[in-house]
């Protein structure tokens, strides 16, 4: 540092000082504005880079939500359609099961009269064979007793001692 202390001259140290202005003064004058502004350019690029980057960002977000709403309502939806599905359902069967039973009564009750009226058929049937069959009997029964004169003529006078005058 001594050396250069003794070899300081005033008259080199003005001219450099002069040029260092001068230096100064152009790069101030034609490329300080340049650059600043190519910086400046750059960092407004970055800043909306950046402020497109928190949109797109926010966005997703809105966009993610959005979704898990239409996800959450669609299935919401879903589970309101399958509970319907299985009222109707269980609507159709019960109704099913009503008809089903009115119908088995109806069948039921039909049968009963067709076997109540078979039934009347029958014993009407019965009634009539048993009064052929007695009258049958009893012709030949009253043929029998009335074979000769004497038992026609006995039987005439118990019935007439078996009616009792007024």
């Amino acid at each position: 540092m001594e050396k250069l202390i003794e070899q300081f001259s005033l008259g080199l140290f003005f001219w450099q000082l002069l040029l260092f202005v001068a230096l100064l003064f152009l790069l101030r004058k034609y490329a300080w504005k340049p650059i600043l502004g190519a910086v400046e350019k750059r960092e407004e690029g970055i800043k909306d880079a950046l402020d497109a980057a928190e949109a797109a960002k926010k966005e997703m977000q809105n966009v993610t939500a959005d979704s898990e709403k239409l996800l959450r309502e669609a299935r919401l939806e879903r589970d309101a359609l399958l509970k319907e599905a299985r009222e109707i359902k269980d609507s159709i069967v019960s109704e099913a099961k009503e008809q089903a039973q009115v119908e088995g009564d109806k069948m039921i009750k039909k049968a009963q009269a067709t076997i109540e009226s078979e039934k009347k058929a029958a014993v009407a049937d019965i009634k009539a064979q048993v009064a052929n069959l007695s009258i049958e009997i009893a012709e030949k029964v009253i043929k029998e007793e009335l074979s000769s004169k004497g038992k026609q003529q006995k039987l005439v006078e118990d019935m007439l001692g078996d009616i009792k005058l007024n």
